[in-house]
């Protein structure tokens, strides 16, 4: 896509003063150029199961978002191409009909460069819109979901675009350049961090009353008990679940929900995603690579990395337990702007220090996604973003290496249904006491 990915998307450590929203906006969308930079026209059509979305897509629907929601405020605004409103919208039903999801993947046209075309023009319009300084604070704040929301989609496009190189039979990697991520010495497997009862502030003061962007299922911040427990001082290792793999973990049904032991035959899993049959080796968007030991397991199912903690004779945590360890600690770790795009082993930390809390890893919790007492949706159709899917998923808490570094913090909430294995999924194990 003559663009250079590697360039685009290192950060600037010399900025002293918080970029404007102008410039957070050419930064968010020249980052999702940079993502898609490395793959041919051919790459960016494919959609390898129903769950993923296409490359172009992606990069088409966070454009068609902001020309729906900011250009559309507009007096008399008449949208680009109003024959893609409907190719390009994901579930906003209350905006119009919108292409099935699992058929992504048979668009092919508009072609690669007429979407490239379609966000250069969009960004030329919202740029006027932003030079011009509107003061239609809805449409601002539509601007900032829609920054949230694109880095939301940055990080799909990596696992999904992994997902289907993978399925390739050629399986490329996705870059050549990506660094291996370096090794660290084995830490304590049975070192836990105990937390007495007590009662916690959970969530996010709900925006946009509140200054600071949080999305509205993280609201409206509450007090939660909080049980005595311990939480593990880091995420499970590859070579943790691999001895749950050797010990059986897979064929005892004693350890797995009924719904995950029926999705276990069903799609004959034996390892994690991307390990191959040896367990020595997994696929990573740099290709194919030896398996660290020591780096935290990922591309778990919520139903294996139950098993796994059952196996383990602990739980996973509570979203609350999570929050609890992490609140107090800055949401720094290895994020994609690393620019590794795969966990990597933490090296040994003093005593009740709990690592890799943010990136490296999602952390499945046992907490089902719901909402919080008092929970209000955004207005309008933005309110669809969230609540409506408050049903049958799992919160999955911290961010991964493929997260955008800034998109998290310590009561963001991602869901996913419990059979979803194709994202950074990872666990921290959590017992009682």
């Amino acid at each position: 896509m003559q663009i250079s990915s590697a360039a685009l998307l290192k950060t600037s450590s010399a900025a002293t003063t918080p970029p404007t929203l102008a410039e957070r906006y050419r930064a968010v969308r020249r980052t999702s150029m940079a993502l898609a930079a490395p793959l041919t026209a051919e790459d960016a059509m494919v959609q390898s199961m129903p769950e993923a979305s296409p490359a172009k897509w992606h990069l088409a629907h966070t454009t068609w978002f902001f020309e729906q929601f900011v250009l559309g405020r507009q007096p008399g605004y008449q949208p680009l191409q109003p024959q893609w409103r409907a190719l390009f919208n994901s579930y906003y039903q209350s905006i119009g009909p919108a292409h099935a999801r699992a058929q992504r993947g048979l668009l092919s046209r508009p072609a690669l460069s007429q979407v490239l075309e379609y966000r250069a023009q969009v960004d030329d319009r919202v740029g006027q819109c932003l030079r011009a300084g509107t003061r239609d604070g809805e449409a601002q704040r539509h601007l900032e979901l829609g920054l949230q929301h694109e880095q939301q989609h940055q990080e799909l496009l990596l696992t999904d675009i992994k997902h289907a190189l993978w399925s390739s039979p050629l399986q490329p990697a996705y870059r050549d350049d990506l660094s291996v991520p370096p090794t660290a010495p084995a830490s304590d497997a049975a070192l836990w961090i105990e937390s007495p009862e007590r009662i916690v502030e959970i969530g996010a003061l709900a925006w946009p009353a509140h200054a600071h962007f949080a999305y509205d299922n993280e609201s409206p911040r509450h007090r939660v008990l909080v049980p005595a427990h311990a939480l593990a001082a880091r995420p499970l290792s590859n070579a943790e679940y691999r001895a749950f793999i050797d010990d059986g973990g897979y064929r005892d049904p004693l350890l797995w929900m009924s719904d995950g032991w029926a999705q276990l035959q069903a799609g004959q899993w034996r390892r994690p995603l991307y390990w191959d049959e040896a367990l020595e080796r997994e696929y990573t968007l740099g290709g194919w690579r030896a398996l660290d030991p020591d780096a935290p397991v990922c591309h778990l199912s919520w139903f294996e990395a139950d098993a796994c903690a059952r196996w383990a004779g602990a739980r996973l945590p509570t979203e609350f337990e999570w929050e609890a360890a992490a609140s107090a600690r800055p949401p720094a770790g290895n994020f994609a702007d690393a620019g590794l795009l795969h966990p990597k082993a933490a090296p040994v930390a003093g005593p009740g220090v709990p690592r890799q809390l943010f990136g490296d890893v999602w952390e499945w919790t046992s907490s089902a996604y719901g909402a919080y007492p008092g929970f209000r949706p955004l207005p309008g159709s933005a309110g669809e973003y969230n609540g409506k899917f408050m049903c049958g998923q799992f919160v999955l808490r911290g961010g991964s290496c493929a997260t955008p570094a800034g998109h998290v913090r310590a009561s963001y909430r991602n869901f996913f249904p419990p059979a979803a294995r194709w994202q950074f999924g990872g666990l921290r194990l959590a017992r009682d006491i």
